[in-house]
C-alpha cells in the first residue's frame, strides 16, 4: 500500500512552543463557524500579528486538511476526521497519535531522542538516514526544527541550550510506543525492488512484534549492519534486546538495551550461544559446538575478539546484568 504520510511538517503561526494553542483555537473557530475560505483566511490576519500572505495561511491550511484535522466543502470548511477525534478527546496522547500516524518520522525521532539529546543538525541526519524518502538536502534546519517544534508545543520534548530532549512525559510515551505502535497500520515508502527495507519490515520474534519506527532507528543506529556477521541488508537484520523482552518491560524500547543483530545471530544471542563483554567483546558459551562454516568463522573463532557494535551503543550496566545470570561468563 502506498504511503499517504506527510513528509513535510508545517509550522503552526504564534511561535515555536504554541503550536497546539494555534491548532486548537483553528479548530474551535472552524467547528463554530463553518467559515469560508476568505473568512479563515482573515481570521488568522485577525489572531496573529504580522500575518498577511494569503500563500502562507493557506499553506498551513493546507497541511491540516492533509493531516485531517480540517475538510473542505461546498459549505465551508469543517473539522476533518482527526480534528474531531481530536476536538472530542483533547489530550496529548490523542494528538500525538494523530501527528504520529499522518507525519513521517515523528516517532523514530523520539526513539532517538531517548538515548540523549541532540542538537538541529543530529535531528536532521537522523530523520534522513532513518527515512530517506524525506529528501530534503543534507544540512537543512527548517524541515527538523518543525518536527521539534510540534513536539516542544505537546510538551514532549524540551529544548536546552543548542540541544532538545525528552520531557518526563516524551520519556513516558516511548517506554510504550515500541509495543503499543506495533500494529501501525501504514508502511514507509520503499522501492519495490527491495520490499524489506528498515521503515517496512515488522519483527516478529516469538510472537513478539516491534514498532517499526522503533527498529528503523536502531538499525540506524549500526549503520545497518550486524557487528558479529557483518550483513548488511535490511530485510535480514533483528533488533535483538540485551535484558529480555518478557522480563524487562521498562526497557523494552530503550535503544540502549538493543543489539541489531542478523537473524542467525539474534537467534544464537538468545539461545546464551554467545554475548558480549562490557568492551564488546565476544564471549562464547564454552560448551558451543557446531559444523557449521559459518557459524564458525563468525562466532567461535573471533571469542575474545571485539565486534563492532557502535561505542555507547549499548549501556554496559545492561549487558553486565545480562552477562551475571549466564553462569558460564
Amino acid at each position: 500500500m502506498q504511503d499517504t504520510r506527510v513528509r513535510s511538517i508545517v509550522p503552526m503561526f504564534g511561535g515555536a512552543t504554541r503550536y497546539v494553542e494555534t491548532l486548537d483555537a483553528i479548530l474551535e473557530f472552524v467547528d463554530a463557524h463553518t467559515p469560508s475560505t476568505d473568512e479563515l483566511v482573515g481570521w488568522h490576519r485577525g489572531q496573529f500579528a504580522n500575518v498577511a500572505s494569503a500563500d502562507s495561511i493557506m499553506r498551513r491550511l493546507r497541511y491540516l486538511r492533509r493531516v485531517g484535522f480540517l475538510a473542505e466543502g461546498p459549505e465551508g470548511w469543517s473539522l476533518g476526521p482527526n480534528g474531531e477525534a481530536y476536538t472530542e478527546a483533547h489530550d496529548t496522547e490523542t494528538l500525538l497519535r494523530i501527528m504520529c500516524d499522518r507525519n513521517v518520522g515523528l516517532r523514530s525521532l523520539l526513539y532517538a531522542l531517548a538515548v540523549a539529546p541532540m542538537t538541529i543538525h543530529e535531528i536532521g541526519e537522523q530523520q534522513l538516514d532513518t527515512h530517506p524518502e524525506l529528501g530534503w538536502a543534507p544540512g537543512e534546519t527548517d524541515m527538523p526544527k518543525q518536527r521539534a517544534n510540534w513536539l516542544r508545543s505537546m510538551g514532549l520534548v524540551e529544548k536546552r541550550g543548542e540541544e532538545y530532549a525528552l520531557t518526563d512525559d516524551g520519556r513516558e510515551f516511548v517506554e510504550g510506543a515500541v509495543t503499543d505502535w506495533a500494529g501501525a497500520d501504514w508502511t514507509v515508502e520503499a522501492d519495490e525492488s527491495d520490499a524489506m527495507t528498515a521503515g517496512t519490515y515488522e519483527t516478529t520474534v516469538q510472537t513478539r512484534s516491534v514498532d517499526p519506527e522503533f527498529r528503523a532507528t536502531a538499525l540506524f543506529r549500526y549503520e545497518r549492519t550486524c557487528p558479529v556477521s557483518g550483513v548488511d541488508h535490511p530485510g535480514l537484520l533483528d533488533v535483538a534486546h540485551v535484558l529480555p523482552w518478557s522480563e524487562y518491560p521498562d526497557h523494552r524500547a530503550d535503544l540502549s538495551n538493543v543489539l541489531v543483530l542478523d537473524k542467525t545471530h539474534h537467534a544464537a544471542f538468545d539461545r546464551n550461544l554467545f554475548t558480549l563483554d562490557e568492551e564488546y567483546r565476544l564471549v562464547v558459551q564454552p560448551d558451543f559446538e557446531t559444523e557449521s562454516e559459518l557459524l564458525e568463522r563468525t562466532i567461535l573463532n573471533r571469542d575474545g575478539e571485539r565486534v563492532g557494535v557502535p561505542d555507547g551503543a549499548v549501556d554496559s550496566a545492561y549487558l553486565r546484568s545480562h552477562n551475571d545470570d549466564l553462569a558460564w561468563v
